[in-house]
């Protein structure tokens, strides 16, 4: 064969296979596409859990004491004894201060002794009275003055315990504004007492939730004092009244603070739960919001769906399922930008690094 013929037959071969090729076609772009569409979406899941839900209102309050006093003296005197140190805590009926009582003793004295004598008095003429040696008149008259000396022995007994100053009920005393030697009368303060076991908050909450909010209610606190401490405590009164101006109304509660964590006049934030219920939840980063639709993307085996949700309360990071998907259920919590309905997935497990988008 000559060199002609073997050009001319090489040229028909490669002619022939560019015309099949042209009649075959070559892939077309969407065949490309809708093949690496089919590639799996790597994806995490969550469960969808029952869990407990509050319904809660927030407010802001300020601590007190349940019981809070200044201690102040009931007469004017003069400082003998002081017998507390600040932050002490006392007992009901536990001595604080004395004020000097020299002359409320000697008056105590003196109607102790007029006391004895009257009653002394009193018997014997009762005795006389009896053999009819004096008269009823008498009789009457010495137990009138027997009586009196009674009065006046507790009279001057109330005065002399005046210069005893004790507390009231048990707390913690405050910083002494006095000095041993100083004088005082009945509009010093000597120092406060508060009784801290449990403390008291006020609140003002919106009227819209009057109807709602119950006595007995139970409450959680948080203040900067103590920031990983959360404190509970329970509605004890709510005011019969909505202010006209604010729109609210005052909310009393009760706190337990047997440790004396929590001191009196702290900034605290509190929550009232006005419902507490079981329901479903899920993370929050589950949800994907399209306009003013929630969805989320439920795994039925290497497949995703798109579920329309109706969503309740958001608590820690999960969100209440009100409607959309059951207990069980599995939700895609990572590569939700690349999940389309009907797309196929490979669930990672947590070691994993979670694939983004």
């Amino acid at each position: 064969m000559t060199l002609v013929r073997q050009l001319l037959a090489l040229a028909l071969v490669v002619a022939v296979a560019g015309g099949t090729w042209l009649l075959v076609g070559a892939p077309e772009p969407a065949a490309v596409e809708r093949s690496a569409s089919q590639r799996p979406v790597p994806v995490r899941t969550a469960e969808v859990l029952p869990a407990t839900v509050r319904d809660t209102v927030e407010a802001v309050a300020t601590s007190r004491a349940e019981q809070a006093i200044e201690i102040r003296p009931a007469a004017s005197g003069r400082v003998e004894a002081i017998l507390f140190e600040a932050g002490q805590r006392v007992g009901i009926g536990d001595l604080l201060v004395k004020l000097d009582a020299g002359a409320e003793q000697a008056a105590v004295d003196e109607a102790r002794a007029l006391l004895e004598d009257a009653k002394g008095q009193y018997e014997r003429g009762e005795q006389l009275a009896r053999t009819r040696s004096v008269a009823d008149a008498r009789v009457a008259e010495l137990r009138a003055g027997f009586l009196a000396a009674q009065a006046r022995l507790v009279a001057a007994a109330e005065r002399l315990a005046d210069r005893q100053i004790r507390a009231p009920f048990a707390g913690i005393v405050g910083l002494r504004e006095v000095s041993v030697g100083a004088r005082v009368d009945t509009d010093t303060t000597i120092t406060t007492l508060d009784s801290l076991d449990r403390l008291e908050v006020e609140f003002s909450v919106p009227e819209q939730f009057y109807a709602a909010v119950r006595i007995g209610a139970p409450i959680t606190a948080t203040t900067s004092v103590h920031r990983e401490r959360t404190f509970d405590g329970r509605v004890t009164s709510i005011d019969s009244r909505i202010d006209p101006v604010a729109r609210a109304f005052r909310v009393r509660a009760s706190i337990p603070n047997p440790d004396l964590a929590l001191p009196v006049g702290v900034f605290m934030v509190v929550q009232i739960v006005l419902d507490e219920r079981e329901a479903l939840t899920i993370p929050e980063q589950a949800v994907v919001l399209q306009g003013r639709t929630a969805i989320a993307y439920r795994i039925n085996g290497t497949t995703a769906e798109r579920v329309e949700l109706e969503l309740g309360r958001r608590t820690f990071g999960r969100v209440e399922v009100v409607s959309g998907l059951n207990r069980g259920d599995l939700v895609a919590t990572t590569g939700l930008q690349r999940l389309r309905h009907g797309a196929v997935v490979e669930i990672q497990d947590l070691s994993t690094p979670p694939v983004v988008g």
